[in-house]
């Protein structure tokens, strides 16, 4: 199995933070503007992109420290994988550490997923420190998989 894995550092705070990571409202303004369903622990969250989309199954939250979810539907690659976002304040920063954990292989379209799970991060950034972030379908196009 391997990992993707990100880093982040922004100037707000992890309880903002987090609410952008366990809200649909928060979701849908950074990753992507279609965004439906139960953001909380045990609820299905749905996230549509132009090329299609993915089912997210809350696993659990903590408070301003931690949010776990599993894939139940998307690509083939992505289903029983994991994304989990750990929240931590270092040095006035609140720090960002991202996994999606459990790929089978390292495919090109994993390479693909970890560029854009790194622009929608500096998106979660925008939104948590200016107010406005950059989700689909306003996000950085960086091939036909979009």
């Amino acid at each position: 199995m391997v990992d993707i894995l990100h880093r982040i550092g922004v100037t707000a705070s992890p309880e903002d933070v987090y609410t952008a990571l366990t809200t649909v409202e928060g979701l849908a303004g950074w990753w992507t503007e279609d965004t439906d369903g139960d953001a909380g622990a045990g609820g299905v969250v749905r996230f549509r992109f132009p090329p299609g989309g993915f089912d997210m199954k809350v696993l659990d939250t903590e408070p301003a420290q931690r949010v776990r979810w599993e894939v139940v539907d998307g690509p083939e690659e992505w289903i029983g994988t994991r994304i989990v976002f750990e929240l931590k304040r270092e040095d006035g920063w609140t720090i960002v550490l991202f996994r999606h954990e459990g790929w089978r292989e390292p495919v090109e379209f994993m390479s693909h997923c970890s560029t854009k799970w790194a622009v929608y991060l500096l998106s979660l950034k925008k939104l948590v420190e200016t107010g406005a972030g950059e989700p689909s379908p306003r996000d950085v196009r960086i091939s036909d998989w979009h």
